[in-house]
This record gives C-alpha cells, structure tokens and sequence, in this order.
C-alpha cells in the first residue's frame, strides 16, 4: 500500500453529510472563483471604461493576486486556529462587496481598491475548503477531494467565460457585476444554514494559546518541511501560465495577436476550462492509486506547455494556425489540475493541525508566478508596441526557475515520505489492540 493510500483509525468516514457540507463550501470557492475571473473577459472593456493602457490594466490582476498571495499564510493561520465556517464567512462577505464597489466603480482608483478586497475575500476560500475536506472525507481520498474541489472552480472560470462575456455584451458594467454579486449573498446564506467545520466525534485537538510565537513555530515547521517547499515550488511552476492566459491577457492575446473575434476567442478560452475539468478528474484518480506519478505528471506539463508555447510563439507566420491555438489551449487545461499536485506533496509532511498554514504556504506559490508574469507581460507590451511573442516569452523564465527547485526538492521529499511510512508502520505494530 502507497503512502497516499494508508488510512488512519481516526479518519472521518464521509458519506451523504460530509459531501453535503463539503458542497456548501465548494460552492463558496466557485462563486469566488467566478469573481476572481469575471476581469478576464472584461480586460478590454475595462481598458475602455477607464480610458487606461495594458500596464495599467494589469494592475487590476496583480493588486487582486498580490493580496490573494499575500494572505495565503494569514489565512492559513486563520483556519487552523478559528476553523472553516468563521473564516469563509468573513471571506463571502469580502469579495461580495469587492463585486459589488466594482460594478459601480466611478474611476481607476476606486475599481482598484474593490479588486483588492474582492482579492482579500477570495484568499480565505480554497484553503477553507481544503481544510473541510481533511476535516470530512478519509485521507486516503485527499487528491480526489482536492481535484474535484478545483474542479467546481474551473466550472465557476467556465461561468465567468461564457455568461459573464455575454451580458456584458448585452447589459453592460454595472448591471453585469452587480447582478453577478447576488450569487455571494445565496451562498452566504447556505453556509450560515449547513456548513459545520467537522463531523461529530471528529473535533480535533485543543488549539493552543495564540500568540507570535505559535504563529512563527507554525510557519516555521510547515517550511522545514521538503515536501511543503516542494509542493510550493510545483503549484508555482504549474499554475501560472492558464492562470496569466485565463485571467486577463489570453483575450486580448487572441483578439489583437491572432485576429479572431471576440465570440471565438472566447470559444477557445472555453476550451481550456473544458481540458481543465477533464484532466482534473484524470490526476485526481491517477495519484490517488499511484503516489508516485505525482512529479512525472508535474513535469510533464510544464514541459507540454513549454513546448506548445514555444511553438505558438515562433510559428513563422503573424498568426498561428487554428489546430496549433486549439493545441495550446487544451495543454494549458493541464496546468490547473498540475498545479494541485502541490498540495498532494504538502498535506502527507504536515500534522492536521498545520494543514491550512501549509497549504497557505503552498498556495502563494502559483499566485506569485501569476502576479510576476501579469506584470511582465503588461510592461513588455507597452515596451515594445504590443509584440505578443515578446511577451509571452517571459513565460520561460519562471518556468526553468520552478523545474530547477523541483527537481532540487523532490529526492529529499521522497526520503522523508518513505520515513514517516515506516515509523507508522512500526507504531501500528506496537499500538496495543
């Protein structure tokens, strides 16, 4: 039996109520999600309504993505301490507001400071969930929980696409992006009725006393961990290139670089949604039966998405063919479920207690990447007159970076899972019956 297959005495046993309490917190996560991304198909109306250029416009993502990073340890801190419920709530109430503020932003500068909260608000749901699935479902179902939890928010990505792009078209900013903040208040209220943070029987230890030297032991044991770092280092290096293409610049990409209208365009960004959900539920089954495919597969997508952009940007002609965009964007479906991979090599070198620090941890990981490229991508595009090729080619950078901690990481981590599975093995042996 793999070390991601061995299942405690404790572990909670799942069933109807686990997914039921789960699903509340997933719906969350997609409302969140649908926020967060409702910016990638309105780039360039915002361009219009703001009267304002592409490094400017990338602001708006990377304020958004600088606070989401930035909270990713106070939120991890968050949940480990208060718990779920109390920490998604504050999260709901957050990014429903930052919606709201920017439908009905008057200028740059107010649309900016509602990005940021909505950032703020988004930050505290994915850990949250994380955390109710460790809390609801047996360990041994971790990478498929996980998957699926991403899954739901691809599907939110997927939303924000097709029906956000089209009302914009049809009712404009304001009526848009209020009208998307009612979903916030429904499930405010479904969490307040049926989330619970554990099943009963399974309330875990006593906290201990919160104070600065708790909260820097906690970090500091989560980062000792290789496979904390490694996990980080995988969900920085997978992520970013979907999250830069899905998040703002894959439209004007599409639109100005290749020549495509907006309708298909926006086809192809749906393409990558759709390769995301089914390679999603493909890992999420793969590493729950084989541990050990967990840095093949995350290797492998970054060298496919290599690859498949380093193609699309030295094709000869202006524009790339169809088939080769089509190709693109499916690899780029990759990236998201590779990116869960990380918190796959997190969660077995953490003690429950340390979970949501150390997917904190984890989680700043992509987002970094993503911010970073964001703002080259703006800069560079100005730089050099909106040369796309030259842009994009930032991509390369932090992907050699990431492969070379990767690859750094992984031995040491392996030796330190192959430890802990024999010390419970040896415990299990002498745990008197």
């Amino acid at each position: 039996m793999s070390a991601g297959t061995v299942g405690l005495p404790s572990d909670p046993p799942g069933g109807r109520r686990a997914a039921l309490v789960w699903g509340v917190g997933v719906a969350v996560y997609f409302v969140a999600v649908i926020f967060r991304t409702s910016l990638g198909v309105a780039g360039l109306d915002a361009a219009d309504r703001f009267g304002i250029n592409a490094s400017a416009l990338s602001t708006f993502s990377i304020l958004q993505l600088l606070v989401y990073a930035g909270m990713q340890i106070p939120v991890g801190l968050m949940v480990d301490r208060l718990g779920t419920r109390k920490v998604l709530t504050l999260g709901v109430v957050l990014f429903t507001v930052g919606q709201l503020g920017f439908a009905f932003s008057p200028s740059y500068g107010t649309a900016l400071a509602s990005r940021a909260l909505l950032g703020c608000g988004d930050a505290m749901t994915f850990i949250s969930v994380l955390r109710l699935g460790s809390r609801w479902f047996p360990a041994r179902r971790g990478p498929l929980i996980a998957q699926v939890a991403a899954l739901f928010g691809v599907a939110g990505n997927l939303v924000s696409t097709i029906v956000i792009s089209r009302t914009l078209d049809g009712l404009g900013w304001t009526t848009t992006f209020a009208g998307s903040a009612a979903a916030g208040v429904l499930v405010l209220a479904l969490l307040l009725l049926f989330l619970k943070d554990h099943p009963e029987g399974h309330e875990p230890a006593p906290a201990e006393h919160a104070g600065p030297a708790f909260l820097r032991r906690q970090i500091a044991q989560s980062w000792r961990e290789p496979g904390t770092r490694l996990g980080m280092w995988v969900h920085f290096t997978t992520q970013f290139p979907a999250m830069v293409f899905l998040l703002l610049w894959g439209l004007p990409f599409l639109v100005e670089a290749q020549g495509m209208s907006r309708g298909t365009a926006g086809e192809l960004l749906t393409l990558v949604v759709l390769s995301n959900m089914v390679v999603g539920l493909a890992y999420g089954q793969i590493i729950a039966r084989h541990h050990s495919a967990r840095a093949p597969l995350a290797l492998g997508t970054v060298a496919a998405t290599a690859v498949v952009w380093a193609a699309t940007l030295a094709y000869p002609a202006d524009r790339a063919p169809m088939w080769l965009l089509i190709t693109l964007c499916t690899v780029l479906g990759a990236c998201g479920p590779a990116s869960m991979i990380g918190f796959d090599f997190a969660r077995p070198a953490n003690p429950p207690e340390r979970q949501g620090t150390a997917s904190g941890i984890v989680n700043m990981g992509g987002f970094t990447a993503s911010m970073t490229t964001l703002l080259a991508v703006g800069v560079l595009l100005d730089a050099t007159g909106d040369n796309y090729r030259v842009a994009f080619a930032s991509v390369f950078v932090l992907q050699a970076v990431g492969v070379a901690q990767i690859l750094r990481l992984r031995a040491r981590t392996a030796r330190r899972e192959r430890e802990r599975l024999v010390a419970s093995r040896v415990e299990a042996v002498h745990v008197p019956v």
